[in-house]
């Protein structure tokens, strides 16, 4: 059922290759307000930051949970588990959300690579909430995190995971058998509201070494939260992100999400810090999607103009 759901919500024609899926559900656990289950177009992830500034926006505006002004405190049940949420409020529009993530860790520090046609590319490997290979963009001469370059993003970033996943051997003790999934370009930003920049690139569909037309993905549109999780876990265990400080992490749209590492704690043997991510999301629309059935193609699909 969810598999069905996913595709004819994320895909053509009702969907398009960014596009996420999340599904409300009744919590199992007595704490949560509400439960989520998080669909994209390749996984079903244990996290995502984004979706979840997106759920609680919609669940406090919509009216499914009441909005209580100016703080409103909820526990949602996420594929990870319980995720403690603050949304601060007014005028009945959620102005800001933030959670307290599920612990992170640096799964590989400063591990070079070799992906082919590329060459050796150094990176570091993060858990946020999925795994994520990391990549300096100052590695790769005159690209740069903008909208404009998106295409080149897309292309070497799905080339970096695809290297990564072969390459890079990643085990977390309470999701087994979930690995690498997802790439990130990271670099310096220019805009004094920031600390650091990124381009979170998702699958769409497998990637084949013999086909280069495989080699694409989808950029995250937001400044991605399990992203930022992941990075500050890599930078804390570097010595380059102190407990308790802000660090304010610039998407591709310029638009920032605040993170802040409020504790160390252990993922089985590994050291790994507990994050919070603060950030903002609006409503663009409402929306009805049919399903005739009749229809040829009732779990959508994807032409190669534009996906993997």
């Amino acid at each position: 059922m969810t598999t069905a759901c996913a595709s004819s919500s994320l895909r053509e024609p009702r969907g398009y290759p960014a596009h996420c899926c999340n599904l409300l559900v009744p919590p199992s656990h007595p704490e949560a307000q509400a439960g989520y289950i998080i669909m994209e177009q390749v996984e079903y992830p244990m996290m995502s930051g984004g979706n979840t500034i997106a759920v609680v926006t919609v669940l406090l505006e919509t009216g499914i949970i009441p909005m209580q002004e100016p703080v409103t405190e909820l526990t949602l049940e996420a594929p990870a588990g319980l995720i403690r949420v603050r949304a601060d409020c007014a005028g009945g529009k959620v102005r800001a959300v933030t959670f307290r993530n599920v612990p992170a860790f640096a799964a590989h520090l400063d591990a070079v690579i070799d992906v082919p046609h590329l060459g050796k590319v150094t990176v570091d490997v993060g858990w946020g909430g999925m795994f994520y290979v990391i990549a300096d963009v100052r590695q790769f001469r005159g690209l740069q995190l903008i909208p404009e370059h998106g295409r080149e993003i897309a292309r070497i970033s799905a080339m970096i995971r695809q290297a990564a996943i072969e390459q890079l051997p990643v085990a977390h003790p309470d999701y087994p058998g979930v690995g690498i999934t997802i790439s990130q370009l990271s670099g310096p930003s220019d805009d004094p509201g920031a600390d650091w920049k990124n381009a979170v690139t998702m699958a769409t569909g497998p990637l084949d070494w013999d086909d280069p037309a495989t080699w694409t993905g989808a950029i995250d549109r937001c400044p991605c939260g399990t992203g930022t999780c992941a990075k500050m876990a890599v930078l804390h265990a570097k010595g380059e992100l102190p407990l308790g400080r802000d660090f304010r992490h610039q998407g591709i749209l310029g638009t920032v999400y605040t993170g802040r590492l409020v504790e160390e704690t252990r993922i089985g043997d590994r050291v790994a810090v507990v994050p919070t991510i603060s950030g903002r999301a609006w409503i663009s629309g409402f929306s009805t999607l049919v399903l005739d059935p009749e229809d040829p193609l009732p779990e959508g699909y994807r032409l190669g103009d534009i996906w993997a």
